[in-house]
Formats: structure tokens, C-alpha cells, sequence
């Protein structure tokens, strides 16, 4: 449903979107979907750009190469593809932490932000006080969206992004020199909201994320595309 404002929404207002999503066609183990369902409203998921922000088949990423090395797009397309680098690079750190297993934990040189909010602090040595917030859901561990400046972070926290950056160095390269500044995204986001109903071949879900989070890094933990 879409209806008429008194006024006209600023870029940046949003506050979240609210999702009504049915899955037809869905198989599986309905008990062992409801865990995983169960366990991402305790405590979030990983925080992950999704493909829509690359393009059809990803071509984003060639595109933002393709601009690096000379070609002439549009301002409004030139935004696009520095965004999907970020966001691609950004997905690379999360990746990692995940199979790390730390993406929801602390550690030595993390940058945090506050859950819902844009206010950040670093510590070099988290604490108990530290480790029970992030548990809590108060505080998020952040990975870097590239750019020019300083990401914050440090001891291995910078070692593992540096490593990241090192192996996309391309796309660091021409990020640091498009101009656009460093900044921070947090790594883990809350679903708020969240509720499921299997009925026959169908799982209805209905759930809340903030501004900049995608409906699909929760589709993804629940659902294999390739069966």
C-alpha cells in the first residue's frame, strides 16, 4: 500500500521497513527452520549487504572497475557502483568474522556502534562490561566501508581488515581515490518483530529491520536457493 504524504521524505528519514514475505514452494524441516528462526530473533543476524545492492549477476563490481581504470559513466550510475565497492569490500570483512565466528563477539580494536543509532566508540581491550553488551544486543561490533581516511579500528581488528583490503587492493585503491570517506557499519542487526507460520508448502514471515538492512541477509540464513 502506498499513500500520499503532507510531506515531502528527505533522503536519510527512513527509519527502518517493515516485511510481509510468503515463500511458496518452501521444503524443509520445519523444526529445525523455527530454531534458527527462534535463535535470530534472540540475537540478530549478520549484517550483510544483499545482491540486489551488485547489480544483475554482480556486474556492478566490473562496472566500478571498468570507472577505476578510465571509463566515463553518469554521476547518479558513478554513486552506484562506489557503493556496491564498499559494499562488496564491507561483505568480504563480515565474511570472514563469520567464519571466524567472531562477527558477534568482541575483539582487541573493535570500533562499537550503538544498536539503532549511528554513535560509535572503540576499545582496544574489551571487557567483561564490553562482552555483555554486545550479548545484550546494545552494542554492534562494525566492519569498514571503505574510503579515504582513518577506519578506527585497531590491533586485530585493523590486521583483519587490512588483509581484506589487500586482497580486493583494486577496489581499496580506487575507493581511497574517488574521494568518498571512511566510515563504519555495524556487523550484526536486530530483527525486530519477528514472526513465522508454515502452512502447507508455504513459510509466511513477518519482521522489522532498520534503514540500510536487508531482508534478504535473513532470507539467507533460512533458505538454500540451490536445492
Amino acid at each position: 500500500r502506498a499513500t500520499r504524504h503532507v510531506r515531502k521524505l528527505q533522503r536519510g528519514v527512513l527509519a527502518g521497513n517493515r516485511f510481509n514475505l510468503v515463500i511458496r514452494n518452501w521444503r524443509g524441516d520445519r523444526d529445525k527452520t523455527s530454531a534458527q528462526l527462534s535463535a535470530i530473533k534472540a540475537s540478530g543476524i549478520a549484517n550483510y549487504f544483499g545482491e540486489q545492492r551488485f547489480g544483475y549477476q554482480g556486474r556492478n563490481i566490473d562496472q566500478v572497475l571498468g570507472l577505476f581504470r578510465g571509463n566515463r559513466v553518469s554521476r547518479e550510475m558513478r554513486s552506484i557502483y562506489l557503493s556496491a565497492a564498499r559494499a562488496f569490500l564491507f561483505n568480504q570483512v563480515l565474511a570472514a568474522r563469520v567464519t571466524a565466528k567472531n562477527w558477534n563477539r568482541p575483539l582487541p580494536g573493535d570500533v562499537y556502534m550503538l544498536d539503532r543509532s549511528h554513535s560509535r566508540f572503540r576499545v582496544e581491550v574489551p571487557d567483561r562490561m564490553i562482552a555483555e553488551r554486545v550479548q545484550a544486543g546494545e552494542i554492534h561490533p562494525t566492519g569498514v566501508l571503505w574510503g579515504e581516511g582513518d577506519s578506527g579500528v585497531s590491533d586485530v581488528v585493523l590486521a583483519l581488515e587490512a588483509e581484506v583490503v589487500r586482497r580486493f587492493s583494486e577496489l581499496a585503491d580506487g575507493l581511497r581515490s574517488s574521494g568518498i570517506e571512511m566510515e563504519r557499519r555495524p556487523l550484526r542487526v536486530g530483527v525486530s518483530d519477528l514472526d513465522w507460520r508454515f502452512s502447507d508448502e508455504q513459510l509466511n514471515l513477518r519482521f522489522s529491520l532498520p534503514a540500510g538492512s536487508y531482508a534478504t541477509a535473513l532470507l539467507r540464513e533460512i533458505i538454500d536457493w540451490n536445492e
